[in-house]
Formats: C-alpha cells, sequence, structure tokens
C-alpha cells in the first residue's frame, strides 16, 4: 500500500482514479482547487505554492497524481496567462515539492502534445508539433518533469492521455465528441460532426487500471495511455444514432474541422501494452452503450 496524493482529484478523470486507487488498498488524499469538508481532503490551488506544501509537510505522499490543469483548447487560446501561469508554474511549484519529499510525480500531459502529426503517435521518435496553447503549455510542463527527472533527481513518469470517457464524467456543449453526441441526440438536438476526423475511445475504467500501474515504473517515461479501436468520428455519431434510433441526418450538421484542432489521433501503444500490462477491455460498442444509460 502506499500513499497517493491526487492533485485534481474532483475532475472527471481524478474521481474515477480515486476510487480505483481505493480499491488497489492505497491510502488516498484528494486534493483540488474546488472546496470541501471530508477526511482526507484538502483544497489547494497548484499556482499557491504554500497552500501545497501545508498539504505535503503533513501527508508526506509517496506518489503524486498531478491531474490539475487548465484544460481544453478553447479556454486556453481565451485564457491564455492563467493557462500558462498553471501549466507551467503550477506544474513546477508540484514538482519542486515532490523532489523536496522524495515523492513520485506522475504527470498528466496530453494527446494535444502530438499536434497534426499523421500515423501513429511513438512516445519516443515522433517528434510534438503542439497547435494550439493546451498541447504546447502542456508540452512545456511535461519537458520540465523531464528535465528535473533527468538532471534533478526527481522520480516521476509522464503520461499523454487519448480521449477518456465515461458515463459519470460532466456534460455540456465543452466536452468531447462522444458525451456531446449522446447528449444531443438523445434530447433530439442538433450537433456538430467534424468531417474527416478520427479518435480511439478510451473507457476510462480501463484507463485507471493502466494509471495506477504507472506508480511501478522505475525510471523516467513517457506512456501513451489509450485504445487502439480507431473510429472515424462520422461513424461515431452514426453508431449512436442507431443505438437510439434517430435519424442522424436530421439532426447532424457536418462541418469541417475547426482552426487548432487535430484531425487525426492514433497512438502507438507498445508501452501501454508490454510495460504497463494493460490492454483495452471495455469495447467502443459497450462503452457507448454504458453512457447511453445515464441518459
Amino acid at each position: 500500500m502506499m500513499k497517493i496524493l491526487a492533485i485534481g482529484s474532483e475532475g472527471n478523470i481524478g474521481k474515477e482514479l480515486v476510487k480505483h486507487l481505493r480499491k488497489q488498498n492505497h491510502h488516498v488524499i484528494e486534493c483540488d482547487i474546488i472546496p470541501g469538508w471530508r477526511t482526507d481532503y484538502y483544497q489547494a490551488d497548484i499556482n499557491i505554492a504554500i497552500d501545497l506544501m501545508e498539504v505535503f509537510m503533513k501527508e508526506k505522499p509517496d506518489v503524486v497524481y498531478l491531474l490539475a490543469a487548465m484544460v481544453s483548447r478553447v479556454t486556453c487560446e481565451a485564457s491564455s496567462g492563467l493557462a500558462v501561469e498553471t501549466n507551467l508554474v503550477g506544474v513546477n511549484n508540484v514538482i519542486q515539492l515532490c523532489k523536496k519529499f522524495d515523492s513520485k510525480l506522475v504527470y498528466f500531459s496530453t494527446s494535444e502534445v502530438y499536434g497534426n502529426i499523421q500515423g501513429y503517435l511513438d512516445e519516443d521518435t515522433t517528434v510534438p508539433q503542439p497547435n494550439n496553447r493546451y498541447g504546447l503549455t502542456k508540452y512545456l510542463g511535461e519537458k520540465l518533469v523531464q528535465y528535473e527527472a533527468l538532471n534533478n533527481g526527481l522520480k516521476a513518469v509522464a503520461v499523454r492521455p487519448f480521449m477518456f470517457y465515461h458515463e459519470d464524467e460532466t456534460r455540456g456543449d465543452h466536452r468531447s465528441a462522444m458525451i456531446r453526441f449522446i447528449e444531443g441526440l438523445s434530447n433530439r438536438k442538433q450537433i456538430e460532426v467534424h468531417v474527416g476526423s478520427e479518435r480511439a475511445w478510451f473507457h476510462l475504467d480501463d484507463a485507471v487500471r493502466a494509471l495506477e500501474k504507472v506508480i511501478y515504473v522505475e525510471q523516467f517515461e513517457i506512456i501513451n495511455i489509450g485504445s487502439d479501436e480507431f473510429v472515424k468520428t462520422e461513424d461515431l455519431a452514426k453508431l449512436v444514432a442507431t443505438e437510439l434510433n434517430v435519424n442522424l441526418e436530421e439532426y447532424a450538421n457536418f462541418i469541417e474541422l475547426p482552426n487548432k484542432m487535430t484531425l487525426i489521433k492514433r497512438p502507438k501503444l507498445d508501452k501501454m501494452k508490454n510495460l504497463l500490462g494493460v490492454v483495452p477491455e471495455v469495447t467502443l460498442a459497450e462503452g457507448i452503450k454504458r453512457v447511453l444509460s445515464k441518459f
């Protein structure tokens, strides 16, 4: 059993990760900017080091998952200063505290670091070319972690998540295509479908298994976490419409990919499968049914 600090525990990934880690008998301490009043929970902002210092001093975690970040292409373009402060300065605060308290850091990067690169995306050979501020700031944060791991004794692993989803995640226009399609078509509302784009959707029940295994990786690695069940976005919309018995043509507005979005994401998953020993178990068809059951 390890004592694990999950920073960003109130997010969609954080909530499911905390549940899984506790099922594995780890002692999990939760931390987020959102107020909370319960045992093993702290309110703190990664941009304010003094608040984080108190958490580290009291808990002395073996492992720290850093999920907290300024996320999404739209929000990071709209609030550039906050994106840089959170995804760089905030990350550095956590890095320095992990070094001071000898905690292992699991840094959450993003698949957006790759940008619009065609073909399979390899952690070690594909050179990232982020095409939006979100991907850029997360990549720079990743490089900070790598620098400290290779030069200054930080124990760390970085993960690049690809298209995580779950039936209990938050809803709304800011969410991924999977959730927007299901929410929109369930309510017989119009949806926007990006023509020509492709993704591989990875259910959080599978993702958290991989994320827990990461803490046992002994040296610094960058690891893609995702699925290889690729599907075009138009076909995803068709699958959802079929499950709902909806005429997609009546509700879908097929549009070109907006500026600064990534057309195709195809992760190479050798490290996840061989180093972590995790393969996807929840199929896309099953995952869609599970999400639909909550609408």
